[in-house]
């Protein structure tokens, strides 16, 4: 057992709670269970406020496995707990006293708490050989409980990526079409090449980006800033390129990012060179790409908007000075779903949220509108549960579940995990 089971059944009062009684057996009232304190320090909840016997208490309240706890974790020696007006402890071994020796009360759990509800938690939480904790009654949730822990998992993975964003605008003062630029470079880059795509955007000044109307003239500021073209290749185009980056550093005096981009174990059309073209011609083709986002619902218009290709040189190329059979470079709709779910969604809801408006539906409709993401984990929640991520907005909400509730064992924090915690015995 841990303490966080014993904080659930305080804080949503999991017990029979109108028949608490104190280890000395007066009768126990909790009117405000209190604000859960989840700081690594201090009483566990704060502003609790109880009766005990015909005396009202309104203070702090602390929780343990053992009443001896107090004092093997020095509370006694710690005037953050001097306020602490009741001690709740499955078990209670000895009697904890105020700097001024009265007694603080005690609620011993175990005495009120319900022999199937203990049963629920251990098995629960029995982790043996299981990839999560629920996966024997995953599939009996219910499907409306699950629909909507999921709406709330989605909104949770969008305020964590919204912090990313409201970062990157405060960098570039509240630019955002600058914002965009970074975002949209690093998730070109996919995993591999991500984070140094967005280290060049980051170095390179979106009111250079904005002058610049040539693909080939854009692309010698990225390839430069990515630092593709420091070697000496006997290469027309890299050559030309090579020129242009030198006008363009000396010109608005921009230094080159010191994170380099990897080809290692890249299928070729994710090779860098042709991601960077890719969105070079973006930038070109779609001037403004910003304001025309913030007007685009429908997934038919987002591919539409993203309809571009590399430059001319790079249909005959994946790298400089190797030729390969001419090909179209576009792309493609799987790949400008990933731009949505992870640069367009998040970047319309912090705009929105920055705006004071929270409204959500036209983004899960959107999410709803994208085929779930193909991964080992999308495939794993499906064996459990038929068809539990079919679109995007699912897969992402699972996404968040699986690494920040299930392998932290927090089953506790999830409405799935709550809700089997009061299963009545079949």
């Amino acid at each position: 057992m841990k303490e966080d089971f014993l904080h659930y059944l305080w804080k949503f009062k999991k017990f029979q709670f109108l028949k608490a009684t104190t280890t000395a057996g007066e009768h126990l009232e909790i009117l405000n269970s209190g604000w859960h304190n989840t700081e690594q320090s201090g009483p566990d909840f704060f502003n609790s406020k109880v009766k005990i016997g015909d005396q009202l208490w309104a203070g702090n309240v602390e929780i343990h496995l053992k009443s001896s706890d107090w004092y093997a974790h020095h509370h006694e020696k710690d005037p953050a707990y001097d306020n602490v007006i009741l001690h709740v402890v499955w078990e209670h071994d000895v009697a904890v006293f105020r700097k001024d020796n009265s007694e603080i009360a005690t609620l011993q759990l175990k005495d009120f708490v319900a022999a199937q509800t203990l049963k629920n938690y251990k098995k629960l939480m029995s982790t043996s050989q299981k990839w999560i904790n629920c996966e024997a009654d995953f599939a009996k949730i219910d499907d409306f409980l699950l629909k909507n822990w999921m709406e709330r998992l989605y909104i949770e993975r969008l305020e964590e990526k919204a912090r990313l964003i409201y970062t990157l605008l405060e960098a570039s003062e509240n630019d955002w079409e600058a914002v965009l630029f970074q975002l949209l470079a690093k998730n070109f880059g996919l995993n591999r090449n991500g984070e140094a795509f967005l280290a060049m955007a980051r170095t390179t000044p979106f009111s250079v980006i904005r002058k610049i109307n040539e693909v080939e003239v854009l692309e010698a500021l990225l390839f430069g800033q990515v630092n593709l073209l420091q070697k000496e290749i006997d290469d027309l185009y890299f050559v030309q390129l090579q020129k242009e980056y030198h006008y363009l550093q000396h010109k608005f005096q921009i230094q080159p990012s010191l994170e380099d981009v990897q080809f290692f174990r890249l299928r070729p059309p994710n090779f860098p060179t042709i991601r960077l073209s890719q969105l070079a011609q973006l930038f070109i083709q779609q001037k403004n790409l910003f304001s025309k986002i913030k007007s685009t619902e429908r997934l038919e218009d987002f591919y539409e908007l993203f309809k571009v290709e590399t430059s001319a040189y790079w249909k005959t190329h994946y790298s400089f000075g190797k030729e390969s059979k001419t090909t179209s470079k576009k792309l493609s709709d799987k790949f400008i779903d990933l731009l949505i779910v992870n640069t367009i969604v998040p970047l319309k809801f912090a705009y929105r949220k920055s705006l004071g408006k929270v409204e959500v539906e036209s983004i899960f409709n959107l999410l709803s509108s994208i085929v779930a993401e193909d991964n080992s984990t999308i495939k794993k929640f499906n064996r459990l549960r038929k068809n539990t991520a079919v679109n995007a907005f699912e897969s992402q909400a699972l996404l968040q579940l699986k690494p920040n509730y299930c392998d932290q064992n927090k089953c506790l924090h999830c409405e799935i995990g709550a809700s089997l915690l009061q299963r009545k015995p079949a």
